[in-house]
């Protein structure tokens, strides 16, 4: 029996705690609050300790880091419905339908300002992208490599098959999707990896060039040069 292996781990430095449901409640509304509203940088144990009215040292003694913190608010919040294993499908076609449609249930459940935030906090701290992937794992964000060489194996992908149309593609339209209020369903999902992801995917292996790292995929290149300076 094929088995593609997900990593579905707790954040180094996570600490165990006898749960207290509302307080858990409380810290993953101001953690995803404050995050929406201001963006990652300003995320910390101080402020979720006063939003959520608690003390700092019941937020210290349940994460070591702000990361670990956010990783599980992560998991508690947009994530909590999407975070077990992905069962492998027995064509590429369901594969990609199968993280897509965990991404959109991720997506729906948050506002389009959280995933935002999310998405720009990854760009700056690509170990970040990289935990929350593993711990919540997959996220449906990202391609992973295991469902290319099954495909590959299979042979519906060439081998040397890259991810970068289904982690440039996928999470961008559905987070302009929810930001726009355009509905997403299943037919939706079907049209674009029919029509979109799997050709990409099967000419990625023929483009004769090395593609660059998706917006999606955590480590994508960052623009160096400064925009306004670039005509003068």
């Amino acid at each position: 029996m094929r088995c593609v292996s997900y990593r579905n781990e707790e954040p180094p430095g996570a600490r165990g705690r006898p749960r207290d449901a509302e307080l858990e409640r409380r810290i993953t509304a101001a953690v995803l609050g404050i995050l929406a509203e201001h963006g990652y940088e300003d995320v910390s144990f101080e402020a979720v300790a006063r939003r959520c009215q608690t003390s700092k040292a019941s937020l210290y003694r349940r994460w070591g880091s702000k990361r670990d913190m956010v990783i599980a608010a992560v998991k508690a919040g947009p994530a909590r419905h999407s975070t077990s294993p992905l069962p492998p499908g027995d064509t590429l076609r369901e594969d990609l339908l199968a993280l897509a449609r965990r991404l959109e249930r991720t997506m729906a459940a948050s506002d389009t300002g959280t995933a935002l935030m999310l998405l720009q906090a990854g760009l700056k701290d690509p170990e970040l992208c990289d935990a929350i992937e593993n711990s919540t794992g997959p996220t449906g964000a990202r391609l992973p490599q295991a469902v290319i060489d099954a495909a590959v194996a299979r042979g519906e992908l060439p081998a040397g098959a890259s991810p970068f149309a289904f982690e440039e593609v996928v999470g961008s339209v559905l987070l302009l999707r929810h930001a726009n209020g355009l509905a997403v369903d299943d037919a939706y999902l079907s049209a674009l990896v029919d029509t979109v992801i799997i050709p990409a995917l099967v000419a990625s292996a023929t483009s004769g060039t090395t593609l660059p790292a998706g917006l999606f995929s955590g480590h994508p290149e960052i623009r160096t040069t400064d925009p306004t300076r670039e005509n003068s």
